[in-house]
């Protein structure tokens, strides 16, 4: 096998965050100097990460190292570019960074598997609550917004957040449905749901991740649905709707302003 050849995708989407030791980054740029086509994709996801990073430039306590921007829809026809990145994030989603843990340094993965992991399931089990509540007509939530004091106490104790608040979204046209339990990662976790005058609804999950050390943001899409979600010391957070980006995000930054960290 040849060098140019021994360069996966894991190890492009490792390059763009900062996990690689020197020997293996002098390989990827190596690599790229090579390789026009595999630049300009590297190239891009840079400038998705700096948007990310500047729109939470204000509140982030963790290193450039921990942005990351995946998708979970990887069976569209797309560019060659495009279809890099969906075999990052396919990668990604069966927990290939564990697979590498032979090659980068042995101790970067073992105190970063369990988060990895953790990291990985989050968004596909926002995306799922999302698909199974947001749609539902009469019991979309177990208590209602009417409630919201009893809500926030309820779920703050399963979840030991003791000052754990519902977020206020009104002053991006979402009021609050209600809330529920549900199991985040195999632990307890807490659903806020909201919905626009239009009745567009999304979601808000919380849950425990003991083992994280860092904070991260990053986006994950299915399809029309798109997910913002990060990681903040030992909670993760999840934002879920089928809305644009641009309002995901602003509604993920009001999130994380009022969510305790």
């Amino acid at each position: 096998m040849t060098e140019r050849r021994s360069i996966s995708e894991e190890q492009l989407h490792a390059y763009v965050d900062d996990l690689l030791d020197e020997a293996d980054r002098r390989r990827v740029e190596e690599f790229l100097s090579e390789n026009p086509e595999a630049a300009e994709m590297i190239a891009d996801w840079q400038s998705q990460n700096d948007g990310l990073r500047s729109a939470f430039a204000g509140y982030r306590k963790s290193s450039a190292a921990d942005l990351q921007l995946v998708t979970m829809s990887g069976n569209r026809t797309r560019s060659l570019r495009a279809s890099r990145l969906s075999l990052v994030a396919a990668s990604v989603a069966i927990f290939a960074l564990g697979a590498l843990g032979g090659h980068y340094a042995p101790a970067l993965f073992e105190k970063s598997e369990l988060a990895q992991a953790y990291a990985d399931a989050l968004p596909q089990e926002a995306h799922n609550a999302f698909l199974v509540y947001a749609s539902e007509v009469r019991h979309p939530v177990e208590v209602f917004a009417d409630q919201e004091a009893h809500l926030a106490t309820w779920l703050g104790k399963r979840l030991s957040i003791p000052d754990l608040k519902v977020p206020n979204l009104q002053s991006l046209g979402f009021r609050l449905v209600g809330g529920r339990l549900l199991p985040v990662v195999g632990t307890a976790g807490a659903m806020f749901m909201y919905e626009d005058a239009g009745g567009q609804r999304l979601t808000v999950i919380v849950g425990r991740n003991p083992q994280n050390q860092t904070t991260s943001f990053r986006f994950a899409s299915a399809g029309d649905i798109e997910t913002f979600y990060w990681i903040d010391g030992d909670l993760g957070y999840a934002v879920t709707g089928e809305i644009s980006r641009a309002t995901l995000q602003k509604v993920a930054e009001e999130c994380y302003r009022q969510f305790p960290s």
